[in-house]
């Protein structure tokens, strides 16, 4: 888990794993994935420390997996994802509000976002970290 703060927003914002324990500080867990965990029933999600709320609009669509699913090692690749996912989830006015939503609660109260990838430098999690804190900059 990683918390970085802006001094400015004075955002409680942080990132983590889903399927880790919570630690001190995340406050209210954000799945940000486009499926919940297989197999796992909803009234577990909270109890057994993947999230406490799942949020798939602000994970990349399917669509947009699947195009990028190859040859990720590639750090264009990945740059070309992560400029696609930012432009999808920024399309629509669901996913700017959203954004913006979640930046005014970072203001309020801790916040963590999280997807399953063990290397958050891969994962669309980081992106949405980066455009959370854009929101509350520009609110």
């Amino acid at each position: 888990m990683r918390i970085r703060c802006d001094v400015d927003a004075k955002l409680k914002l942080s990132t983590f794993q889903i399927g880790t324990r919570p630690k001190s500080g995340q406050g209210l867990r954000v799945g940000a994935t486009r499926r919940p965990p297989r197999g796992v029933p909803k009234s577990r999600w909270e109890r057994d420390g993947y999230f406490d709320v799942w949020l798939p609009s602000i994970a990349p669509s399917q669509k947009l997996i699947t195009r990028f699913k190859r040859n990720f090692d590639d750090p264009a690749r990945r740059r070309a994802f992560f400029n696609s996912y930012e432009r999808e989830l920024l399309s629509n006015a669901e996913g700017r509000q959203t954004l913006r939503l979640l930046a005014k609660l970072a203001k309020r109260m801790p916040i963590s976002v999280g997807c399953f990838c063990a290397d958050e430098s891969r994962c669309h999690r980081s992106r949405l970290y980066e455009l959370i804190m854009r929101a509350a900059k520009n609110d």
